[in-house]
């Protein structure tokens, strides 16, 4: 009766001794979790691929008092795709990043986590640009904040309270939003940011991945890479640490 199934996605991997390895795992039910994959390195393994990183299976576990065993895993999806390109497999590697250092203490918030990882996932995996691939990226970002309690404000100004329309801003990547151009210099917040950029980013937070709007289609390439830039600076701030993916993202788009 210690046995339970769940879907889950491989996130990080290592070696606990010649034969077996020790899965992260990111579950729909119980956050995260780590198992056991017995005789994983051995030619024969029942287990094989489908503990590869970024791979989504359903998983028959064990419940152990330190850690629980692997016992079958059925892929869902290994998003084949993604093994094909470098930015594509850089990209899935931040999300998982992120979902590893939000993860602990989130099973309250499992199933909505799970959800937007793998949407993200299958999303940067199908995509053929890499402006869909980042579109799909800042989706997640904003998404996880939000569920995390994070939500970045893009209405009104931090400071002063004031609704901020059709005018340019300020970002503060600390505070977690929109500053008015009054407010700015006294904060000493210096980040300008253009209001068509604040209407992008409310698109992205408000629409699902599959869905294309027309702050979609009209994107491009740096405007992507700045949105994400900015939310990647503020998850840091909530996170204490940096993305490992991060730097390698950054010099892809150079």
């Amino acid at each position: 009766m210690n046995n339970y199934v769940t879907e889950a996605i491989n996130l990080k991997s290592y070696n606990l001794n010649d034969a077996d390895k020790i899965v992260v795992m990111y579950s729909k039910d119980n956050g995260l979790i780590k198992g056991v994959a017995k005789g994983i390195k051995k030619p024969k393994s029942k287990l094989g691929a489908r503990m590869d990183l970024l791979v989504a299976n359903t998983l028959q576990l064990l419940k152990g008092r330190s850690m629980d065993t692997i016992l079958q895993a059925q892929t869902v999806n290994h998003f084949r795709k993604t093994r094909e390109d470098i930015d594509k497999l850089t990209l899935s590697s931040y999300v998982s990043e992120v979902v590893m250092n939000f993860g602990e203490g989130s099973e309250g918030a499992s199933k909505e986590i799970y959800e937007i990882l793998y949407k993200a996932l299958n999303k940067i995996s199908d995509s053929r640009e890499k402006k869909d691939m980042l579109i799909a990226v800042i989706k997640f970002q904003l998404k996880m904040l939000l569920i995390m309690g994070f939500c970045v404000e893009l209405d009104s100004c931090l400071c002063c309270g004031e609704r901020i329309i059709d005018e340019d801003m300020y970002f503060s990547t600390s505070m977690g939003g929109v500053i008015c151009k009054e407010c700015s210099e006294p904060l000493g917040v210096k980040l300008k940011m253009h209001h068509k950029i604040r209407d992008f980013l409310q698109a992205m937070l408000q629409f699902d991945f599959d869905y294309e709007s027309e702050y979609d289609k009209k994107a491009n390439d740096k405007v992507c890479q700045v949105c994400f830039e900015l939310l990647d600076e503020y998850i840091k701030t909530h996170t204490n640490t940096r993305q490992k993916s991060t730097k390698l993202i950054k010099e892809l788009a150079v």
